[in-house]
């Protein structure tokens, strides 16, 4: 299972928000790259990188910071959060993003979500499916859908997506478990798909759960800044 930490980013900085509230702000660290340097030391290959400026405005903010961290590092980044035009996704591209990642647009524009997806094929798109209560809610979580999130996989996966992370708002940054029951659902109704999960995680018996039911990868935030999870814990599993 691949591990990827993450960073959220507003104003540039490294932090973390409860249950995507915005005024639920936590910062921890004023550089971002000392970050990603860091989880690079640890051994770590992919960072999942978010603009939450972006995800909030609707439009690409934090690029920079972006550049910085592909140039400093050779982390595989995926970056999400804004991505809403052709030249956002191709300016995330150019700025050193391997992968963007992208939900919104999949709900509101499915025509143009395909076309990227059949332009720079599957393995350079990661579907993001934000859930609360089982359904999609998108921009930045501020507009709940009622779109269910077993729907919104299934159409994506059967129309070639591979690569899908779900996040379970109810548990982000929560520090109280992932939401397993949920994606083991996820996975038995879509096996063909790269499955990644996110939210929840606060301490290394989760990763083993979340493994053991045929997760691909998962994404961690708080209990690395929190010190849940340690870098020594990162190192000793990415071995």
């Amino acid at each position: 299972m691949e591990i990827i930490p993450a960073i959220d980013l507003i104003d540039g900085k490294c932090v973390r928000l409860t249950q995507g509230d915005y005024s639920k702000k936590t910062i921890y660290n004023e550089n971002p790259v000392e970050v990603a340097l860091q989880f690079a030391d640890a051994g770590v290959k992919r960072l999942h990188l978010v603009d939450l400026d972006g995800a909030k405005a609707g439009k690409v903010i934090n690029q920079k910071v972006l550049e910085r961290i592909a140039s400093a590092t050779d982390l595989q980044i995926d970056f999400g959060g804004g991505i809403k035009t052709d030249s956002d996704i191709q300016s995330v591209f150019n700025a050193g993003a391997s992968i963007a990642t992208v939900g919104s647009i999949a709900v509101k524009d499915k025509e143009l979500f395909l076309r990227w997806l059949a332009k720079f094929g599957p393995e350079k798109i990661l579907l993001g499916a934000d859930v609360k209560d089982e359904k999609i809610a998108i921009d930045g979580w501020l507009e709940k859908t009622e779109l269910s999130v077993f729907d919104f996989i299934k159409q994506y996966a059967e129309a070639g997506v591979r690569r899908i992370f779900c996040t379970d708002i109810s548990k982000d940054g929560a520090l109280e478990g992932p939401s397993i029951e949920l994606y083991k659902k996820i996975i038995g109704n879509n096996p063909k798909i790269q499955f990644i999960a996110s939210g929840g995680v606060s301490e290394r018996s989760d990763l083993d759960k979340l493994e053991a039911i045929g997760c691909y990868g998962v994404i961690i935030g708080k209990a690395l800044y929190e010190g849940r999870i340690l870098m020594s814990d990162l190192k000793a599993m990415l071995r």
